[in-house]
């Protein structure tokens, strides 16, 4: 098999990428590979913890591609088996594990999303239960000896938990090494993850090397931040867009990205070509956020639809005097322990009057009532006619009071 060029792979598995541990050790891999006509094994794992997902998934599964696209072998590792413990990763407490009904469940729908991003005819899936379910206690054993406790308290999130006296159950010591067993079994010569993995994916080095394998490289890539330019994007934090949201949500939602933001958007989750990307940078950013729009949602539906809901989107939102720049309101925000505040149960729709209140676009409830009866609210471009009307929580609206006040509303779950 022909590969291209060590310097034009190295462009390509550069572009996104938070760090390559260690560049020169993958230079010296993919030459060999070159040479050899053999395919590098390019490993991800997945624990199916929730079964829907969205852009900011799609971030490493775009660089999975990539590794794809030069040819080389892409390994995702189903963690059927790692989740029944939980990865603690970014938690201040331990994770409450999987049941394996709820691990069978979200796989499954993560087998039918992946293809939507990766090859999957040249995709090969394991779930890490082949191996792991197979050691006994005295393998386990003889993997914990590789690591010792400091080691393992150099992870960010357990010395945190450490310092403040929170409790680390033992078996969050062992998460770590089964993804990193993982990689032996695989003799995986690069895995992939966001950065909040770099420690797993260190101790991922560090495993092979006792088994007499050469360390795998260790490539991540950043967390991407939601709809709200703040936070990661996330359904708990309702600044997510889902890659199974119909086209004309998607370019919606994409389109009230700030101008600064969406440049990150270009290089994380698309693959437009850098003179392409000069050409918009030096031109409006309204048209710049339109091609960014229309590149994500024709990835996962399709040109013609990416052109229907840009057209929908023109109907609905540009024929009329919204401004360039809306903020953002994140509801429920922190609105603090008020006795009057009381907001609908984790999952349930939210009446209109209280959303308009929770954003401040409205003083009080009765303002809000008063504002919807005289006909000054509209959301998404819709008059709304009654209070109690509903709004589904996990996305996002524009929202318009009298004349001149908007607001993207990012309502999250409760």
């Amino acid at each position: 098999m022909e590969f291209p060029p060590v310097d034009e792979q190295l462009q390509v598995i550069r572009r996104g990428a938070a760090e390559i541990i260690v560049e020169a050790e993958l230079a010296q891999k993919l030459e060999r590979s070159s040479r050899a006509r053999t395919p590098l094994i390019v490993k991800l794992g997945l624990d199916p913890t929730a079964p829907d997902l969205h852009l900011g998934h799609t971030v490493v599964l775009r660089k999975l591609r990539d590794f794809q696209d030069l040819g080389h072998l892409v390994v995702v590792i189903i963690g059927d088996f790692t989740g029944l413990i939980g990865d603690p990763t970014g938690r201040s407490e331990t994770r409450k594990p999987l049941t394996r009904d709820e691990i069978r469940a979200n796989a499954e729908t993560y087998r039918a999303q992946l293809g939507k991003v990766i090859d999957m005819s040249r995709t090969r899936v394991e779930f890490n239960s082949t191996w792991l379910a197979r050691l006994t206690f005295e393998n386990v054993i003889r993997e914990t000896a590789s690591l010792t406790v400091a080691r393992m308290l150099q992870r960010e999130d357990f010395a945190a938990r450490y310092a403040a006296a929170r409790p680390i159950s033992l078996h969050e010591f062992l998460y770590p090494i089964a993804q990193a067993y993982d990689s032996v079994a695989l003799t995986a010569d690069v895995e992939l993850g966001g950065t909040d993995q770099t420690f797993n994916l260190l101790v991922g080095r560090d495993l092979q090397r006792s088994h007499g394998q050469e360390p795998q490289i260790a490539l991540t890539v950043p967390l991407l931040e939601g709809l709200d330019g703040v936070q990661k994007m996330s359904k708990s934090y309702g600044n997510y867009v889902g890659i199974n949201e119909k086209p004309e949500d998607m370019f919606g939602k994409l389109m009230s990205v700030s101008d600064e933001m969406m440049w990150r958007y270009f290089e994380l989750l698309t693959r437009v070509p850098a003179a392409e990307l000069a050409t918009l940078r030096s031109g409006h950013p309204m048209d710049a956020k339109k091609r960014l729009a229309h590149a994500i949602t024709a990835q996962y539906h399709g040109d013609s639809a990416a052109s229907e809901a840009e057209r929908h989107f023109a109907r609905v939102h540009q024929h009329r005097d919204v401004p360039g720049e809306i903020e953002v309101a994140h509801v429920p925000g922190d609105g603090g322990a008020r006795p009057d505040r009381v907001l609908p149960p984790k999952g349930a729709p939210w009446p209109v009057w209280l959303v308009l209140k929770e954003a401040g676009l409205v003083p009080s409830t009765s303002e809000a009532r008063r504002m919807i009866q005289q006909g000054a609210v509209e959301i998404d471009r819709r008059r709304v006619t009654s209070a109690e009307e509903t709004l589904a929580p996990g996305r996002g609206y524009l929202i318009q009071v009298g004349k001149r006040r908007f607001k993207r509303v990012l309502l999250g779950s409760g």
